[in-house]
């Protein structure tokens, strides 16, 4: 008979997590509304904390918190997304989905200010495993318990959004190696980036 997990103490998660959740909301819905939405988000961990029993990772368990709170919160702007149809219509992982891609290096050399943007304008359904992945870290089976989401629909996801981002990417910047050999990008004129609408 497993012993229960000890208590824990919500000081110490808020004090831990709070800046994380902050810097992940600001990422998600912009620097105006993160305040608020992480206040939110640790109410409610602290509501739901003493009945947290230890079946994921406490980290997994606020993110799946703040991820759904974010995801009230825009989908009262109604942005469009693809339908599950859509995203999982070959019915299986892509090759290049199983290994890391060449995308995902050079996203993660250098995730400026620029590359941000771009992330800012996926569809919701790619932009939130990517945010995930690529800004915070998370493995893939990490953002499958916090999306609720099958680790292959994870993979096939993370492989389209790096796919679009890519091609957005390769329209709208110039990259080179900066001074010190990491992956840089200056932006093309503005009047000759569109971004792709999110269908």
């Amino acid at each position: 008979m497993s012993t229960p997990p000890a208590p824990v103490e919500f000081q110490a998660v808020h004090d831990r997590f709070r800046p994380e959740v902050l810097r992940y909301l600001t990422r998600f819905v912009g620097e105006a509304e993160a305040e608020d939405l992480t206040q939110r988000v640790m109410i409610k961990v602290s509501e739901a904390l003493p009945g947290f029993r230890g079946d994921s990772t406490i980290s997994t368990w606020i993110y799946r918190i703040a991820t759904n709170t974010a995801l009230d919160k825009l989908r009262r702007k109604a942005a469009p997304t693809l339908t599950e149809e859509e995203l999982e219509s070959e019915g299986h992982v892509p090759r290049e989905a199983q290994a890391p891609s060449v995308e995902k290096a050079a996203v993660r050399e250098e995730m400026n200010d620029c590359i941000r943007e771009f992330i800012e304008h996926l569809p919701q359904n790619y932009k939130t495993p990517m945010l995930l992945s690529e800004l915070e870290g998370l493995k893939n089976d990490e953002i499958a318990g916090i999306l609720g989401l099958s680790l292959d629909t994870v993979k096939i996801r993370l492989h389209r959004a790096r796919e679009k981002l890519r091609k957005e990417l390769q329209a709208g910047c110039n990259f080179y190696r900066d001074d010190c050999n990491e992956l840089a990008c200056d932006r093309k004129p503005a009047a000759v980036i569109k971004f792709s609408p999110r269908k």
